[in-house]
């Protein structure tokens, strides 16, 4: 990416805390137009190969960097180009719809994560299996618990292999029963994925899963390099 801001127009509403103190962090995140320039001037190429942590303080632009790769927010200046195919391992329920039946929502999620109608129906019995919902697919989604739920939706995204992987946070999916699997599946994305980016507040996982990390503030990158040195750095600020 070369040069690219992403800015969100929003309406502001001003909090109690913020009318009381108002050199509140959240308040200083809105300019004059209420609008929050999340994504600042940013310069960055992710290579095959590597492992990227993104580290930083809630609101320094973490998350709204993987949805703006994943397509979700378009930036408003500067070039981003993206190379491969996408797995976002985030907001697992996008794209699903709560009136309609597990089966039906596994084709359509598959759909919106690039397959195509012949792909995803050769997919379904595997990605089913691997849910373990049995009957509960012919149900409505709007019925399942919420294990049930994440169950089905990471089933559908790993069953995905991507060239480029999008975490936000390390993913647990479902019970205790499904996680070791999970687990399983999810290190083996990792492995063969050709990038991975990983937005994480643990810094024993961008230390041990990452060989790249950036620290971001604000939407800028303020440090980029190994992850130990720039953990360190990281935890030793005063910002």
């Amino acid at each position: 990416m070369e040069n690219v801001n992403l800015i969100f127009k929003v309406w502001r509403e001003k909090r109690i805390k913020d009318i009381l103190i108002p050199g509140s962090k959240r308040f200083n995140d809105f300019d004059s137009n209420g609008s929050v320039h999340a994504i600042r001037d940013m310069n960055l190429l992710i290579q095959d190969g590597e492992r990227l942590a993104i580290i930083g303080h809630n609101g320094a632009g973490k998350s709204s960097f993987l949805k703006m790769v994943s397509g979700i927010y378009p930036p408003v200046s500067g070039k981003l180009t993206v190379d491969g195919r996408i797995s976002s391992m985030f907001e697992l329920s996008t794209g699903f719809e709560m009136e309609q039946n597990g089966w039906d929502n596994i084709y359509l999620r598959g759909l919106m994560l690039g397959e195509t109608p012949i792909s995803i129906k050769k997919k379904m019995r595997e990605i089913a299996e691997f849910s373990e919902l049995g009957e509960f697919l012919n149900m409505p989604v709007k019925y399942y618990s919420s294990g049930m739920f994440v169950r089905l939706a990471f089933s559908v995204s790993t069953a995905i292999i991507p060239d480029i992987l999008l975490l936000d946070e390390v993913v647990a999916a479902g019970d205790a029963e499904f996680l070791n699997k999970a687990t399983q599946r999810m290190n083996k994305m990792m492995e063969i994925s050709k990038i991975m980016v990983l937005v994480t507040h643990s810094m024993k996982s961008a230390i041990e899963m990452c060989n790249r990390c950036i620290w971001l503030e604000r939407g800028m990158i303020l440090m980029d390099g190994d992850p130990q040195t720039v953990v360190n750095a990281y935890m030793n600020s005063t910002i």
